[in-house]
């Protein structure tokens, strides 16, 4: 058994410690009256074992005992469940809480390192699992426990001789067990780590579903997939062989001491130790004693799965948090939107550079437009005046003060950012416009619509502002999912504008009157536009033309086409074919 894992997860039942005491105590009440229930039928046995001497007062007496003591093993074994369901479930629900909240305060680069499908398999499928298996299987295995204790002692107190044979016998059985446990584990643990991969795949290959068929990779996703799936199969047909053999084998060890006991028993009342009733006290005691061999062997199939699972969420757990805001961190309510980049160097890979020696005035008001190639760091900047990720050395500052000593809250309290990638969720139109703006009024909410050119597209839907949009917006266009973005800034009024290929999804038609919008929402306000359109930014107060993580050129539209520079370069590269 991982007594880490165990004491970690015994750890989130402290706050319901009394309902485990509970049901721990239902737990021996249920056995011990189901340990009295054997000695009652032995009893009555007896009593009518001689048929012209049956004493069928005290017969009465014993049946009546009989059904009051199996009444309260159901009601106590009613309890101990419910107990334990409120320890189980609520347990659960407060490590998938700590784990979602886990994920929101990890660094991005956590988040862009693993599977989302990964993620998502971790705090849905793993947690399960451990509800299954750990939390309600601990209960079961002290149940098991103790009927296998209560059931020695009441054999040994009837007859020592007989209940030592059992005794004897014992060790066979927990070496049996022990032994498919340690081999059934390490599949198991195998098992969840392929699950995390195939739903990572499966979430990878819905949610590009449209992809998929576009290039005609149906047949070599279903095959990777099938590569997956047979590996899943593979851990998965292994991890149940084992424990598959625990059930079998036990129950063989446990056929043995039923033969055993009922082989003493006989010989020791042919020669009067014991009686009739005593025999079938014994063999029932067999069965009871043997019986949570099998359970646990069971239960502890359900703990490999659960400890494996366990493993997987304290391991999201113990990433490290991002670095928390400093005590004495500045809460602003607002920017005059002055940035600098001060010898700011960056990479995302320490073997891999990046941004190096970047220096950057933006005046207050101003519009910033960054264009280049690729991967030349254009969204990385974005990223660090956001503190998505932080600088390597060097600043960045608002307002003249470092970034970093504003709370992240705070600091990014500053920006409203459109993106290229969409984000919608499963709300109404209402809600998804003012997300981030739960104050917001059905005017100002009409008002940043009609702006965006979003209006005329919602009023024609069929609940208007209350039609409720499915997951991701499958149900609008991709324009329609960035109109809805767009006025999602629009209503928050940011003191930074951040617009990063915003337009990318748009109409031509649409895409002019959004960029009027833009104007008049950029006037007297810090701007930073990513473009890949050179045609969208030539109003722009200075272009940063970058390259390999460096502004190899900065000036106005005009001053960089005279330069005859790189920029010259990419905007003749644009519009080459209308010359």
């Amino acid at each position: 058994m991982n007594k880490p894992v165990l004491r970690r997860l015994l750890s989130y039942t402290k706050p319901y410690m009394p309902f485990l005491f509970i049901a721990l105590a239902c737990a021996v009440v249920s056995v011990w009256l189901s340990l009295l229930v054997p000695v009652l039928i032995g009893n009555a046995i007896d009593l009518i074992v001689d048929y012209h001497h049956v004493d069928f007062e005290a017969l009465l007496n014993i049946l009546l005992r009989l059904g009051l003591a199996i009444c309260g093993v159901g009601v106590f074994q009613w309890l101990q469940a419910y107990f334990t369901n409120i320890i189980t479930y609520r347990t659960v629900k407060d490590l998938r809480n700590r784990l979602f909240e886990k994920l929101s305060t990890v660094p991005l680069k956590y988040i862009d390192g693993h599977s989302h499908g990964d993620l998502i398999s971790r705090a849905v499928n793993d947690i399960d699992q451990v509800s299954d298996g750990l939390l309600q299987g601990f209960t079961q295995l002290f149940t098991g426990i103790v009927t296998i204790v209560g059931t020695l002692i009441f054999m040994l107190q009837a007859d020592i001789a007989v209940a030592l044979v059992v005794i004897l016998l014992t060790p066979l059985s927990l070496f049996v067990a022990a032994f498919i446990a340690k081999g059934s584990f390490r599949h198991f643990r195998s098992q969840t780590m392929v699950q995390g991969e195939l739903s990572g795949y499966a979430e990878e290959f819905i949610g590009n579903m449209k992809l998929v068929k576009c290039f005609g990779y149906e047949r070599r996703a279903e095959a990777e997939f099938d590569t997956l799936n047979q590996k899943l199969y593979v851990h998965g047909q292994k991890a149940q062989f084992f424990s598959s053999l625990s059930n079998p084998s036990t129950r063989f060890v446990n056929s043995i001491v039923y033969a055993a006991v009922g082989v003493f028993g006989a010989v020791s009342a042919i020669n009067g130790g014991l009686s009739v009733g005593n025999i079938s006290m014994f063999l029932s005691y067999a069965n009871q004693y043997t019986k949570p061999f099998n359970e646990i062997t069971g239960i502890i199939t359900q703990l490999q799965t659960a400890f494996a699972s366990a493993q997987r969420v304290f391991a999201v757990l113990d990433e490290p948090s991002e670095q928390p805001d400093a005590p004495d961190a500045i809460v602003k309510s607002g920017s005059e939107g002055a940035v600098t980049f001060k010898h700011v160097d960056f990479s995302y890979r320490p073997d891999q550079r990046l941004i190096q020696d970047l220096n950057l005035n933006v005046a207050p008001g101003s519009t910033v437009a960054i264009v280049g190639p690729t991967g030349c760091g254009k969204t990385t900047l974005i990223n660090l005046l956001l503190r998505f990720y932080d600088v390597t050395d060097g600043s960045i500052e608002v307002d003249g003060t470092d970034i970093r000593r504003y709370t992240r809250a705070g600091l990014r309290s500053f920006f409203g950012m459109v993106l290229q990638e969409t984000w919608l969720f499963s709300g109404t139109i209402r809600e998804n416009i003012s997300y981030g703006s739960e104050n917001a009024t059905d005017d100002e909410i009409l008002k940043a619509a009609k702006i965006t050119q979003a209006h005329s597209f919602i009023r024609r839907l069929p609940q208007g502002y209350d039609t409720v949009v499915s997951e991701s917006g499958g149900n609008l266009s991709q324009g329609q999912k960035q109109l809805l973005c767009i006025a999602r800034v629009m209503l928050r009024d940011p003191d930074i504008l951040i617009l990063d290929e915003a337009t990318s999804n748009i109409d031509t038609r649409t895409e002019l009157l959004v960029q009027e919008a833009f104007i008049k929402m950029m006037e007297g306000r810090t701007s930073f536009v990513v473009a890949h359109r050179l045609s969208t930014i030539q109003n722009a107060d200075v272009i940063l033309v970058m390259r390999a993580g460096q502004i190899v050129e900065q000036g106005r539209h005009e001053e960089l086409l005279e330069k005859r520079g790189f920029y010259y370069e990419l905007y003749n590269s644009q519009f080459a074919h209308s010359k």
